[in-house]
């Protein structure tokens, strides 16, 4: 039989439809139906100045806000063939890292409230308070920052800031181990994660799985290790597992935590002077970009003619991640929970998949049906 969940389900944060086969009790195979919030986010940037689109871009994830705006600006950089000033650069990674930090406890907390782990999804949103006051501190908003511009960041970052940053990391950093032991050692989170919805790397390589979904299933891939920021300036390595499993999809977001408190205490120990912008003539042309959010792997690909834009294309991580969940995690799954456990532990975020107008060969236009491109 076919068993409809959603679009409106307790266990969904976001409204989609998913269509789990079943076999009695056990899961054959899924199916999921997009298209319930559908915004076409990136036709309406077509015919705006940056500025103006930057603010857009901003709003294609409410969760991963940030790295987009940032992945908007480099674009426009590369694009410029200019870089953002070092200091801007290592106020990038500051902002980047706290926003991954808060992003990661909040996929495991509502992975815990899927599963009716009320305590430790309670801890997890306990634990993420301090990190968007961090953020609060530093860009002066929780969610929506306004913190990136062509050529760098809007505001410069106060020492009295940083030190509060610091000592948020500290705390956080001694705290959130026993949290994590609950869960990596508790039973009932065990027989609700272990051997759930398994994808081996093979078939992560053919769902092009990314961010911790596909390197909890051996991928060893982070694009910060390319970034050049990262790359040049900062001491940091790929985290992943090879499980392929629900247990090691959240495993492997608690293990990306203390690296980013690393990272946070490198840039703030370290943090050169200079500015934090500098102006960038952007002439016609176009670019493509890259950077890793904290669901995976983030695209931009725009062209400008200088001052307006002509065509952008955004590709998120969910949508590859989603369609992984739906053709190999949900495939003969014991029980129809455990499907649920799986679909929430790949983090799945609605919104930032549907943003595409699809435009036909006559002209009209068509509700997004799991298509980047613009044609």
């Amino acid at each position: 039989m076919i068993l409809p969940i959603g679009p409106i389900h307790p266990a969904l944060k976001e409204p989609l439809r998913l269509k789990l086969k079943t076999q009695g009790e056990r899961v054959i195979s899924a199916e999921i139906d997009y298209g319930y919030v559908h915004r076409g986010i990136e036709r309406i940037m077509v015919g705006k100045t940056w500025q103006k689109s930057i603010y857009l871009a901003e709003r294609v994830c409410g969760i991963c806000s940030y790295i987009h705006t940032q992945t908007f600006a480099e674009t426009f950089e590369k694009i410029s063939d200019e870089r953002a000033p070092l200091r801007a650069q290592y106020l990038r990674v500051l902002t980047n890292e706290l926003d991954r930090i808060q992003s990661h406890l909040l996929a495991n907390s509502t992975f815990f409230k899927a599963v009716e782990h009320e305590t430790l999804f309670m801890y997890m949103l306990h634990l993420r308070e301090p990190v968007m006051d961090a953020i609060e501190l530093l860009t002066g908003n929780r969610v929506n920052m306004g913190w990136n511009v062509v050529g760098g960041v809007r505001m410069d970052v106060k020492d009295v800031h940083l030190q509060q940053i610091m000592t948020i990391m500290n705390k956080l950093e001694v705290e959130y181990q026993k949290y994590v032991e609950m869960y990596e050692q508790g039973p009932l989170m065990g027989l609700r994660s272990k051997k759930v919805g398994r994808m081996t790397k093979e078939e992560a390589i053919k769902a092009r799985a990314v961010g911790p979904i596909g390197r909890a299933s051996g991928l060893k891939h982070d694009l910060r290790e390319d970034h050049h920021t990262y790359r040049d300036n900062l001491d940091f390595k790929v985290i992943w597992r090879k499980e392929g499993d629900t247990f090691a999809r959240n495993m492997n977001r608690f293990d990306e935590i203390p690296q980013s408190i690393s990272l946070i205490k490198q840039v703030i120990e370290n943090l050169p002077e200079g500015d934090i912008r500098k102006k960038v003539e952007i002439g016609a042309g176009f670019g493509e970009w890259r950077n890793e959010a904290p669901r995976g792997e983030v695209t931009y690909m725009i062209e400008t003619n200088g001052n307006l834009i002509n065509n952008a294309s955004i590709r998120t991580p969910s949508i590859m991640n989603i369609d992984a969940c739906a053709k190999y995690m949900l495939k003969d799954v014991a029980t129809v929970s455990d499907a649920i456990a799986a679909y929430a532990s790949v983090d799945p975020c609605i919104a930032c998949v549907e943003r595409v107008v699809i435009v036909d060969e006559k002209g009209g236009e068509k509700q997004f049906q799991g298509i980047f491109d613009i044609k």
